[in-house]
């Protein structure tokens, strides 16, 4: 198990998650059809031409999903009891097909739980950043977590 505890995590801590992951043509299609989404620039590659980026969009809420996905290994990985909410995603720069993507982690907030005892409230600050170093994705993760 991975992830931390509780009473293992203090504000300010950070980790620069070493897993990347090279974003493809199948990710995005995939995503986009289980999820139902048909937007045309994430699908279309004429009509993705005709647009202010000229090239396919990776679905964003992939790129939020991956963000995710790719900081829960050092995080909550064995210890999360839940996620309790998602707040001030966004999304600064666009994400393409064939960028590689890195997740970021600060600890903005730890409290203990008012209705578990032993287990706590950890706020996430997630980022997501390109090869060209700029932010993708972002957003505030409040987690419920065990205590150790």
């Amino acid at each position: 198990m991975a992830g931390r505890f509780f009473d293992q995590w203090q504000v300010g801590d950070t980790i620069a998650h070493e897993i990347r992951r090279t974003v493809t043509e199948t990710d995005n299609l995939l995503f986009s059809t289980m999820t139902h989404n048909p937007q045309p620039l994430h699908l279309d590659v004429e009509a993705a031409k005709e647009s202010e980026f000229g090239q396919i969009l990776v679905n964003g809420t992939f790129t939020f999903a991956l963000m995710i996905g790719l900081s829960v290994g050092e995080t909550t990985l064995g210890t999360l009891i839940a996620n309790l909410g998602y707040d001030k995603l966004l999304h600064p720069k666009p994400t393409f097909l064939g960028d590689t993507l890195r997740a970021e982690t600060k600890v903005v907030e730890a409290r203990a739980s008012k209705s578990r005892p032993g287990a706590g409230i950890v706020t996430f600050h997630h980022r997501l950043l390109n090869q060209r170093d700029e932010v993708a994705c972002e957003c505030l993760r409040m987690a419920l977590i065990k205590g150790s």
